[in-house]
């Protein structure tokens, strides 16, 4: 099992999770195409896309869900009907990449961007 970033993330990025994950599992996944397809805005500080989680790194603490200000990251098996879709999305957008890709989107509490 592992967690999975939901819908709210976009036009959010608040990276309260990112600070409290001990795994530093999050990508910043500057994607457009996903601010489009759900009508959202960019975040705060314009960026596009969302924060997502590589399953194959997230140890399932759950300190991220709860440092989440907008309610966006569920375990895996508990992501509401209507955000179901935000699994799959969060695996095909991690576990595709390599190791440079991966280097270059992770989020850790140092290298927040």
């Amino acid at each position: 099992m592992a967690y999975v970033v939901t819908k709210p993330c976009l036009g959010t990025k608040d990276r309260s999770c990112v600070e409290v994950c001990p795994v530093d599992c999050f990508y910043n996944i500057k994607k457009k195409k996903y601010n489009d397809k759900f009508g959202i805005g960019l975040s705060p500080d314009g960026e596009e896309g969302m924060l997502m989680i590589h399953p194959d790194e997230c140890i399932n603490c759950g300190a991220c869900e709860t440092e989440c200000p907008v309610e966006a990251i569920f375990e895996d098996s508990g992501v509401p009907q209507d955000l179901q879709e935000f699994v799959k999305i969060n695996e095909e957008e991690t576990l595709g990449m390599s190791d440079e890709e991966l280097d270059s989107t992770r989020c850790t509490s140092k290298a927040k961007k």
